[in-house]
């Protein structure tokens, strides 16, 4: 029996570990994937408090010796489902495990859409992204693109344009679901161009992104780009656990700052929470929200 059992070893799972060890609770954290979650993909960090750059696979590293230090467990495990029986919470797993704990910290995360284009996953941090906050600055005075016609999308392109010397916006319909402010702020941009009912065919490059071949309403057109920021929305990882938790339209866990689920003794952190900004930072502050939430939780009953 643990006193708290994390789900997901990203910054936000890895910070709940550290902050409950510290409260001198028994702690499991579990993962199905990898440790780190989508920060060790990145090639280099350069947002991320105390480090001027570092790569995501040591800051991944980092995270994940800190917890262990403090007393964390981890298991390579994917959780399929969460039992509230009263004051225990039972985590069923896809290979046949089981594992319980008092009070369980749901930090699944939530990846970005993909495209769906051959090499995309192997090009990912080899110019292809799907963070212009993140990644926009290592791409100043380079042509790059943006797929997408939300609000993110929108904004990825402005931001891109102030320090990127050509910027396409590329959209699969005529019409922005964007705000209208900002579709209007980037046509008035000299050095963005917008190209409407377009879709992005193919990635071209062999080691790093070199371009895409996009069809313009019929017609294929090749662009050479350094960089194709993708801002098609995310999906957050919640399916399994949605019986216990109030989930928004587009199923991200609807918690409010202090991580608290309508589930006694359920706490929820990082991307797949509610929330209007999702970066590192966010992250890790949403880990020791829930943590202490936790521990204070558990304290009290």
């Amino acid at each position: 029996m643990y006193d708290v059992i994390i789900i997901g070893g990203g910054p936000a799972g890895l910070t709940a570990a550290v902050y409950a060890c510290r409260a001198g609770k028994r702690v499991l954290v579990v993962e199905k994937d990898g440790f780190g979650g989508q920060i060790a993909q990145s090639p280099r960090v350069e947002n991320f408090p105390g480090f001027a750059s570092v790569s995501g696979t040591e800051l991944a590293d980092r995270l994940l010796s800190q917890a262990m230090d403090q007393g964390a467990e981890v298991e390579l495990e994917e959780v399929t489902e969460v039992r509230a029986e009263g004051a225990v919470k039972t985590l069923c797993c896809a290979s046949g495990a089981q594992f319980t704990a008092r009070a369980v910290i749901l930090a699944a995360g939530a990846k970005p859409r993909m495209l769906g284009l051959a090499r995309e996953e192997e090009l990912t941090g080899k110019g292809v992204s799907y963070c212009a906050v993140c990644d926009g600055a290592f791409y100043k005075g380079s042509d790059v693109a943006v797929v997408g016609g939300g609000s993110s999308a929108l904004q990825d392109a402005l931001l891109l344009s102030e320090s990127c010397r050509r910027v396409y916006l590329i959209h699969r319909r005529e019409s922005f679901r964007g705000e209208a402010a900002l579709a209007a702020a980037l046509a008035r941009r000299d050095n963005v161009e917008i190209l409407r009912s377009a879709q992005v065919k193919a990635l071209l490059g062999e080691d790093e992104l070199r371009g895409v071949v996009v069809d313009c309403a019929g017609q294929r057109r090749e662009l050479a780009l350094d960089g194709l920021f993708i801002a098609v929305g995310a999906q957050p990882d919640l399916a399994a656990f949605a019986p216990l938790l109030a989930l928004d339209d587009a199923g991200y866990a609807a918690a409010a700052e202090d991580c608290r689920t309508p589930t006694a003794g359920l706490f929820v952190a990082g991307d797949c929470r509610k929330k209007t900004v999702r970066q590192l930072t966010t992250a890790v502050a949403d880990g020791a929200v829930a943590a202490l939430a936790a521990v204070e939780w558990l304290d009290s009953v």
